[in-house]
């Protein structure tokens, strides 16, 4: 995997060739983290590139409690669950693929870095076996994402076998190398801005504290990655920081 990588930076995924035997896990602290890098897995997606999701916490405390009065019966993660799979099913994920890992959560609902929920995870990476992992960077604010950084950081030797790391940009990451980066346009930017609208606790709640939507507030950081690394106007980008394993 490492050869792929040493030319010099940026590099750009449509312009590597990644074997398609390359097996993918996207490590998401939360349902929707998956859809923030969404053009970058279509690429994977459409290389034939076996891509599997796996959902740390059920980020109930990102629903708000007025969105819970028109879905009486259901519980806040289990809101969360739903809306990931509907934007799986759009995605073309098959719902085998992706497993609520569902780790312990301390008092404000962010995954705890426990010894129960790393040896978890470790159990279902071994399982999974990937050569690829994708997960925000984990020098952010939140406390989900850096936990599931350091957790993966810490686990990662033990597996046995080399993996190259993805950590990408979000609206809350502080700073990062951009190493590698997915560029589109807007076409692929409706299409994910649908993908982002079906996490619709999310999108509501955008719409309710920020006065936009989930989906622009994604495709504004990703509108910043574009013009301000690449120059690039009128255009998106995806970008990750790359970290080898073993």
């Amino acid at each position: 995997m490492r050869e792929l990588f040493n030319e010099l930076k940026p590099l750009f995924f449509d312009r590597i060739k990644f074997p398609s035997s390359l097996k993918l896990l996207v490590l998401a602290p939360h349902p929707d983290d998956f859809d923030a890098i969404g053009v970058t897995m279509k690429y994977f997606r459409d290389n034939g590139n076996q891509i599997f999701l796996a959902v740390i916490s059920g980020a109930a405390s990102g629903v708000e409690d007025s969105f819970m009065a028109t879905h009486p019966g259901k519980s806040k993660a289990e809101i969360r669950e739903e809306e990931q799979k509907s934007s799986s099913l759009f995605f073309g994920l098959p719902e085998k693929n992706i497993s609520f890992l569902r780790l312990s959560e301390d008092a404000e609902g962010h995954p705890e870095e426990s010894p129960a929920n790393m040896e978890k995870l470790k159990t279902h990476l071994m399982e999974i076996s990937p050569d690829m992992v994708f997960m925000p960077h984990g020098n952010d604010t939140n406390p989900g994402h850096n936990r599931t950084y350091s957790m993966f950081k810490k686990i990662a030797p033990s597996l046995n076998k080399p993996i190259t790391v993805f950590l990408n940009r979000d609206p809350k990451t502080i700073e990062m190398r951009n190493d590698v980066f997915t560029v589109f346009g807007k076409e692929e930017a409706e299409w994910k801005a649908e993908l982002l609208r079906l996490h619709i606790s999310q999108h509501q709640r955008n719409l309710n504290t920020r006065n936009h939507g989930f989906d622009e507030r994604v495709l504004k950081v990703n509108s910043e990655i574009a013009l301000k690394y690449l120059k690039l106007q009128n255009a998106y980008a995806e970008v990750f920081e790359i970290e080898h394993f073993n």
